[in-house]
């Protein structure tokens, strides 16, 4: 089976046999139409595919079944073009799911529940008893989110520049940004924004965020606050909206670096209170392997392949791409 995990960030291909061994992974670029392009993303896709098959010595026609999770797959638009570009591949059987079904599966063992996807960008979903799947945001601040890397980042920015101009409270930001991005002070760093108005404020103050709320800045603890209430009020919409949850507890399928790598208490605090002041069964999980092993789950239940405990500690225990 080959499962594949594309995101803006990079797209991951990984091939294993029947027992969940791991045959052949391969690693490439942006695999998300939406922000490069469908014939780039495909090319990028291909590259990972290539790779993964290559390592493991086999041939298109000897898998199976290739499941990909790509960002971006999001409505019957995009699935069209995704179907019309995946088609070219040459697997005989497959799938395209959204990213977060992808991760969804990858955390939860009975594939119901609601996926939180808190990375660069942010997104939510869930499927529930009877197969219903909804989404919640992943279109970005426009279009309602108020979470993600690049909304942090957004936001730690903002609160530096009214802090320097004495329009906001005191905070760490206005040393730490300047610092990170190689500036002299905030007055340089301003200015020299003001020249690149267009550019995005650089995922790196994402971190400075997180740092300076390890020090006790109030702006910044408020900034991860409002985002762990702002992810809250994405997976209660989830729920209010799929409903025919049969299950209890509800799990939360946690993923993404902000929530997996940030680990911030404050954001994941407020996140959980803000979701059991509505659904006080839900219960919230980090996800325990990479997101492309979710893929190759999707596979193995297209095939009817049962899963079991030996499987799913084998994809938890290979670790990423970089494993």
């Amino acid at each position: 089976m080959l499962g594949v995990d594309g995101g803006n960030s990079k797209t991951y291909a990984v091939i294993v046999d029947r027992d969940g061994n791991r045959r052949g992974q391969g690693i490439s670029g942006n695999g998300n139409h939406q922000s490069i392009g469908i014939d780039s993303s495909l090319e990028n896709i291909q590259s990972a595919v290539n790779q993964a098959l290559n390592k493991a010595v086999l041939r298109p026609q000897d898998i199976s079944f290739a499941q990909f999770g790509l960002a971006g797959a999001d409505r019957e638009k995009d699935i069209n073009i995704l179907h019309k570009a995946l088609q070219t591949l040459s697997f005989k059987n497959w799938d395209v799911v959204p990213d977060t079904l992808e991760g969804l599966r990858a955390g939860s063992r009975t594939n119901t529940g609601v996926v939180l996807v808190c990375g660069a960008g942010t997104n939510a979903a869930g499927r529930n008893s009877v197969g219903d799947t909804i989404q919640t945001g992943g279109f970005g601040y426009r279009f309602g989110d108020g979470a993600g890397g690049g909304y942090i980042a957004l936001e730690g920015f903002r609160a530096a520049v009214r802090a320097w101009e004495l329009r906001g409270p005191e905070t760490l930001l206005t040393e730490m940004l300047p610092r990170s991005a190689g500036y002299q002070d905030m007055e340089n760093m301003y200015h020299s924004f003001l020249d690149r108005m267009s550019e995005e404020i650089p995922l790196s103050f994402t971190l400075m965020v997180h740092q300076a709320a390890d020090k006790g800045d109030k702006t910044a603890i408020n900034i991860l606050k409002n985002v762990g209430w702002e992810l809250g009020l994405a997976a209660n919409s989830v729920i209010k909206r799929l409903g025919d949850f049969e299950t209890e507890p509800i799990p939360v399928i946690l993923v993404g670096s902000v929530l997996q790598e940030g680990k911030n208490p404050y954001l994941l605090k407020k996140l959980e209170k803000t979701i059991k002041d509505k659904n006080p069964t839900c219960q919230l999980f980090n996800l325990e392997m990479e997101p492309v092993y979710g893929s190759v789950l999707l596979a193995m239940d297209n095939l009817n392949i049962k899963t079991n405990d030996d499987i799913m500690n084998k994809f938890s225990s290979y670790g990423g791409y970089y494993a």
